[in-house]
């Protein structure tokens, strides 16, 4: 059996199955999955064959089964027998799980043993990636290795019909995890000595002491799952502003946590499909629309997504969670100053967050493999990720066609970098790893890939990333596949964004598909910073058909700070003046404008762009939602939560510049700039303007799929780019383009935005199968 077999109960299940249907054999693990030995008469052989697919646990997936008559041999009984190693295969690992509801059932029994044990599992749920050194999956491979079991843990592990038969990571308060607290004021002295639990508040004494500190306003680093959280109460204004000048973090949304859906509903508006996602087994953080008007409860500060009408919502994952949270939701945001990677141990907690923290509730169970939260958003029914990693990584994405290929190791982007071992039927893709902006995130890096080649087994034999000659990933890239010998290629930005959709739709390549991908940065083949493109393409390569026009971008990084520079830059090229009734020219001190026009005039340090994300920036200037920013896409985010998109009247567009030869049409948004500044001077509020924008950027999107298909005769449609993060803009074009008859292929498994563009490169890499020494995907 291949799939997802370890760690989910699997075994158990055989072994109990096989005992029901009185056939005799084994069932273990190996670094493939899971081989199973039956004996008796064929019909019960038939049942036990159909049962094993029907009734199956409910956290496995089986991907593949191979069956082979053997001769009869002589047996007595049917066993779990020792896990064996197999160093050429490997198998999928269990994400991390939330605590299930027969052991939160057992966490509040006053009766049972576990009683508030915040580190209670079971077959069914609990640490699977985190804890996990090595494959098989079993106790000695994990961090639990040094908790040897209890006489009462050790006879359930051992006993088949019991819950926790084979639960790894399986304990109690007598042999298991212990809990401590550590005030900030003493963490240098608990930094010598960081599982020396001794001489601090244990158990429910820290338990207590914890809550108290955060219903008085504390921040408290509380040790989870994947890594440090830093908490404070998110109905506290003073503790959520105190918590953000510490970590340094402006503006930038803070997740919460709330005690159930329920709860969560008195300040955010949960449907359906969203608390379904919430609720999930991977419980990640659901952004979800704030509840206006009053309420009876105490409201969520104001400062922890200021200017943004979404929050970033989570229930209790874990048994520590559940015990910790209460009335108030709490702030949970990643324990580590603003771009550091997550604190991982007690001693690297304690010095890095000492300044952080107030107090440190802390463990002994280590962590080996970081994992930070997930989050997504529910669009049609389903999710659309934003971060994938704990609830999801590392479960893999299936290989399309044959599933055979080279092992390829894809290094990704620079901003919401994830990696991806490639090694099929199987991509495995990283949990998130971050912004590689310093040498710590790049470290973290490098740790996360080693654990992933020894657990999957997979060295690779073709390295890719991105085109840019300027990222860090592109960088540490070329030092690896150097060093082994191996070939490099280099995979443009945009066509491994379209990749990535395709192979999570399982397209074998065979035939392309057209390929909308809107987002900030990428570079492209001709030097210039792409963003808005039209692209033909399949894994082996793409034409470019459409591009947004090129617009000059006055101080590169700078105009990204300061969306008003963005709209000077495209007023400028649209022909429009610089009169100060507008926003962003008002935003700009007058020394600074006459510089961005003589720049703008000479091409001085100006980059062409032809960004989807950089328009997003100007016409939210423009109309006065936001002039600067302090985190990624804040002025697209903060004009999408002010959106009123009731109005979908005939207005504004963009002008289709169609070439006479072979050439890309050209897609100027000069008209549609012109109509928002003489709608703007005419009254219009910019909640309607903006609303009226997003619905020309999707009416553009439809045309130009129109004009591709005329001309390849390609219906598919694959939309990428972290522009379609913005689930009011994905909802309009994907409406419009299945009206127009096209197949709209969007991201289910993985992000749109650049944490999934290293699936895209492995796809392509393998495509091109490693060829030269050096080679790049680039257009045909």
């Amino acid at each position: 059996m291949r799939g997802l077999v370890q760690g989910v109960g699997f075994r158990p299940f055989v072994h109990a199955l096989a005992r029901r249907h009185g056939l005799t054999g084994h069932v273990g693990n190996d670094s493939s999955g899971v081989f199973i030995e039956v004996q008796g008469p064929p019909t019960a052989v038939e049942d036990f064959q159909r049962d094993l697919l029907e009734r199956r646990p409910p956290l496995a997936v089986i991907d593949a089964v191979g069956v082979e008559e053997l001769p009869a041999r002589e047996e007595r009984d049917f066993v779990i027998v020792e896990s064996r190693r197999l160093d050429d295969l490997s198998t999928p690992i269990s994400p991390d799980i939330a605590t299930c509801d027969d052991c939160l059932r057992e966490l509040f029994d006053p009766a049972d043993r576990r009683y508030r044990y915040p580190f209670l599992n079971c077959t069914n749920c609990g640490p699977r990636f985190t804890i996990v050194r090595d494959i098989p999956y079993d106790r000695a491979q994990t961090t639990m290795a040094g908790f040897p079991m209890c006489p009462a843990c050790a006879a359930e592990y051992h006993d088949p019909t019991n819950r926790r038969f084979h639960a790894q990571p399986n304990a109690c308060p007598a042999c298991g995890p212990r809990l401590w607290l550590v005030p900030s004021a003493r963490a240098s002295d608990a930094a010598a000595r960081p599982v020396d639990y001794g001489p601090w508040p244990q158990g429910e004494e820290a338990l207590r002491l914890a809550r108290e500190a955060l219903a008085g306003g504390q921040v408290v680093a509380i040790k989870g799952l994947g890594g440090f959280h830093l908490a404070c109460d998110a109905t506290d204004a003073e503790a959520v502003a105190r918590l953000r000048a510490r970590k340094g973090r402006v503006d930038k949304p803070f997740a919460l946590m709330a005690a159930s859906a329920a709860s969560a509903c008195a300040f955010v508006e949960i449907d359906a499909h969203e608390e379904r996602l919430l609720t999930s087994r991977a419980r990640p953080i659901v952004l979800l629309r704030r509840r206006t008007g009053p309420t009876d409860v105490r409201p969520i500060a104001e400062g922890v997504a200021p200017g943004n009408a979404f929050l970033g919502v989570m229930l209790p994952y874990t048994p520590l969670h559940h015990l910790l949270v209460g009335d108030r939701p709490l702030v949970m945001t990643s324990g580590n100053l603003s771009d550091e990677p997550i604190a991982r141990d007690n001693a690297e907690a304690l010095a890095r967050l000492a300044s952080l923290a107030d107090a440190f509730l802390l463990h002994d169970r280590p962590i080996h493999a970081v994992c930070d939260d997930s989050v997504v958003r529910a669009f049609d029914g389903a999710e659309a990720p934003v971060r994938r990693s704990r609830g999801y990584a590392p479960f893999p994405v299936a290989w399309p066609g044959s599933g055979s290929g080279p092992t390829v190791l894809a290094v990704g982007g620079e901003l919401k970098a994830t990696f991806c071992l490639a090694r099929p039927p199987y991509a495995y893709l990283s949990q998130h790893i971050g912004d590689m902006g310093n040498l710590e995130t790049l470290e973290a890096f490098a740790r996360a890939e080693a654990h992933f080649r020894a657990l999957f087994r997979a060295e690779p034999a073709v390295v890719a990333c991105d085109s840019h000659p300027g990222y860090l990933s592109a960088r540490w890239a070329g030092r690896f596949a150097e060093g082994r010998g191996l070939p490099l290629i280099a995979v443009q930005h945009h066509h491994a964004h379209a990749a990535s959709v395709m192979l999570e739709h399982g397209l074998d390549g065979s035939r392309p598909v057209i390929g909308v991908i809107l987002d900030g940065t990428g570079y492209g083949l001709d030097g210039a910073i792409w963003g808005g493109e039209v692209l033909l393409a399949d894994y082996r390569g793409f034409r470019r058909l459409a591009h947004l026009k090129y617009i000059p971008l006055p101080g590169g990084d700078a105009a990204i700070h300061r969306p008003y520079r963005s709209a000077l830059a495209h007023l400028w090229a649209a022909g429009l003046p610089w009169d100060d009734d507008l926003p962003c020219v008002a935003a700009c001190p007058e020394a600074e404008r006459r510089v961005l026009r003589r720049q703008l005039e000479r091409g001085l340090n100006c980059v062409p762009t032809s960004s989807m994300g950089r328009l997003f920036d100007a016409v939210a200037a423009l109309i006065g939602v936001r002039q600067t920013v302090t985190y990624e896409a804040q002025a697209a985010i903060e004009m999408e939560s002010r959106c009123d998109a009731r109005d979908e009247g005939a207005w504004g567009a963009f002008a289709l510049e169609v070439p006479e030869a072979d050439g890309p049409v050209v897609v100027d948004p000069a008209p549609l700039l012109r109509t928002i500044a003489a709608e703007l001077r005419r009254g219009v509020p910019g909640t309607v303007l903006a609303g009226r924008f997003h619905h020309a950027v999707a009416g553009a999107v439809v045309e130009l799929a129109r004009w591709a298909r005329d001309h390849t005769g390609v219906d598919s449609v694959a939309l990428s780019g972290g522009v379609f993060q913005n689930m009011l803009l994905l909802r309009r074009a994907a409406d419009r383009l299945h009206h127009e008859g096209f197949e709209v292929l969007v991201h289910r498994r993985v992000p749109a935005n650049d944490g999934g563009l290293s699936l895209g490169q492995a796809a392509v890499a393998s495509a091109i199968q490693g060829g030269d020494p050096v080679a790049s995907s680039g257009a045909r």
